[in-house]
């Protein structure tokens, strides 16, 4: 299946696969490159062979972080600096392009899971913050350097990270800059497991297929966000609304009958709904984010 520059994307046994192609640069990226992952996880979503989503990289690194190099990127995506009232916040120009892809990931349908391939610096750990499973090589690293390069943290990682690791970690990993190793990423939370560098993509693989093979896809969309967008509630009692509805309009469904008899008969069960035409109707929150409002 065809790919943007810089990306490989194939699918295989209802799970595709992302690629970063551009290993003589350690997978660094563009703004281009974010807007261009953002449209493969468009694609994902809307095609209901896919049912989970695997991101790595290509060579010795994960992701070096924004592309840096003179005509590489911008880190004011190349607007002059002004007061506030001069900027328009609805421009996808004038925000941090890491976050375009941590909200894409945050709103997809699918799970997403990262395999660490290598090293991974800045916005490539970030962007890999909103990913529902990440696991690592032993060969891996991970820095978020953004004090030690004169900027703030991006990719919206302010808002995932604290909720990953805790604050007091956070703190520590953005405020030094410095640089952790794999083991360090496995005891702070921020990767599930460690791999032999030959073995990580058979593991992500593993996990991915007990996912495709034997969840609902629908009931898998509806979980992943139900569980994602609980982090911002203020009380248990918004969560009971939710999951109500859910169970209400799900108990009702083909894939309950499925569910029911493929445990009975003993066998893997062929859900019939589909993400694209049978998500209820009562959960909008995979329509696109206003951004319009600074604040």
């Amino acid at each position: 299946m065809e790919a943007p520059e810089y990306f490989r994307f194939n699918v295989h046994e209802h799970v595709a696969t992302i690629t970063f192609d551009r290993a003589d640069k350690l997978n660094a990226f563009t703004r281009q490159m974010a807007q261009d992952l953002v449209g493969l996880f468009d694609r994902v979503d809307a095609d209901d062979a896919i049912r989970a989503v695997i991101i790595t990289g290509e060579g010795r690194a994960f992701c070096a972080g924004a592309d840096l190099s003179p005509g590489g990127s911008s880190l004011s995506g190349g607007q002059s600096a002004g007061e506030d009232a001069d900027v328009d916040w609805s421009d996808p120009a004038t925000r941090d392009f890491g976050g375009l892809i941590t909200l894409r990931l945050y709103e997809c349908l699918k799970p997403v899971i990262v395999a660490f391939n290598g090293p991974a610096a800045g916005m490539g750990v970030t962007m890999a913050l909103a990913a529902d499973f990440r696991l690592a090589s032993s060969t891996a690293k991970f820095a978020l350097p953004f004090t030690r390069r004169g900027i703030v943290p991006e990719s919206a990682s302010s808002w995932f990270l604290p909720r990953i690791m805790g604050i007091a970690t956070a703190l520590e990993w953005m405020l030094t800059g410095a640089t952790f190793s794999a083991e360090d990423a496995l005891a702070a939370g921020l990767v599930r497991s460690l791999h032999a560098p030959d073995d990580l993509m058979p593991a992500a693989r593993r996990l991915s297929a007990g996912i495709a093979d034997n969840t609902a896809p629908v009931s898998v969309a509806l979980t992943r966000q139900m569980l994602w967008r609980s982090l911002g509630m203020a009380h248990p009692m918004n969560a009971h609304r939710i999951e109500s509805r859910g169970i209400y309009k799900r108990a009702r469904a083909d894939d309950v009958r499925e569910g029911v008899q493929s445990f009975l008969d003993k066998r893997q069960p062929d859900f019939p709904d589909r993400v694209s035409v049978d998500m209820p109707g009562f959960f909008p929150w995979w329509r696109p984010v206003d951004y319009s409002d600074p604040d």
